[in-house]
């Protein structure tokens, strides 16, 4: 009960991000007050554009953390044991070195969001043939030995410190290690988030079957085997929206 608590509360925050910016107006430079003064239009559009970036990041960062947590909890877990033995740094350098690269990760997941968040709310079927295409490649991904290589580091947490757990008594050792470790679950799960936005960044249900995923390939017994029925799963997703775009209406 308690390990659901984090993520559960992250999840809400980033939910409520979302539902910020899913209701933020859209402004043009005919719409805005005093857009009729000399610059105050444009100053406007970049404070509006500058506020949505903001939230997005936010919501993009706590959302990663909240789906990553339960995959992530076992290799945190042992570095804040080492940590409380006085054996490395403190853990919060090893979480925001982590937590650094999904941050980078949120620049192209902005802008892939700007350009597609109409279309995917309006269930366009150019929409829904993209997030097709999407969802084969992810398929393929599953099969990769990029994907299986990265897989393998995340199932053994204790198998990453021994490989990259090198001067973690150092805040700078420990924060390299945290940004390796985030590397290497983007490099698992990155095509798993392209999916997300190409069915809807602000989709709850799409965050939920994606956070099951992660937490099933990293963790359960037979991770790696439900990981290429994930895959098989997506080869039919990708199939069906391409032959019915009339699926995003449910879907996305």
């Amino acid at each position: 009960m308690r390990e659901s608590a984090p993520p559960a509360v992250m999840m809400l925050i980033a939910i409520v991000c979302w539902g910020w910016l899913a209701t933020r107006p859209s402004m043009s430079g005919s719409e805005m007050p005093g857009s009729g003064m000399p610059g105050s239009g444009m100053d406007m559009a970049e404070q509006s554009m500058t506020m949505t970036f903001v939230g997005f990041l936010v919501a993009w960062v706590v959302m990663m953390a909240a789906m990553m947590f339960p995959a992530t909890a076992p290799v945190v877990r042992i570095y804040a044991r080492a940590a409380a033995q006085g054996r490395v740094a403190p853990v919060p350098f090893f979480v925001i070195g982590y937590l650094a690269v999904w941050s980078a990760v949120g620049l192209p997941g902005y802008v892939a969001w700007q350009q597609w968040n109409g279309p995917i709310q309006a269930a366009s079927p150019s929409a829904a043939r993209v997030a097709g295409i999407v969802a084969l490649l992810a398929a393929v991904y599953q099969l990769t030995p990029l994907k299986q290589a990265c897989l393998a580091h995340c199932r053994s947490p204790l198998g990453f410190f021994l490989h990259h757990g090198k001067r973690l008594d150092r805040p700078w050792g420990a924060l390299v290690a945290g940004v390796r470790h985030g590397g290497i679950c983007l490099g698992c799960c990155w095509m798993l988030m392209v999916l997300m936005i190409a069915l809807g960044a602000m989709n709850l249900l799409w965050m939920v079957v994606v956070a099951i995923i992660i937490l099933i390939e990293k963790t359960a017994p037979h991770g790696r085997a439900l990981g290429l029925a994930a895959g098989v799963a997506f080869a039919a997703l990708g199939v069906a929206l391409l032959v019915s775009p009339g699926l995003a209406v449910i879907l996305m």
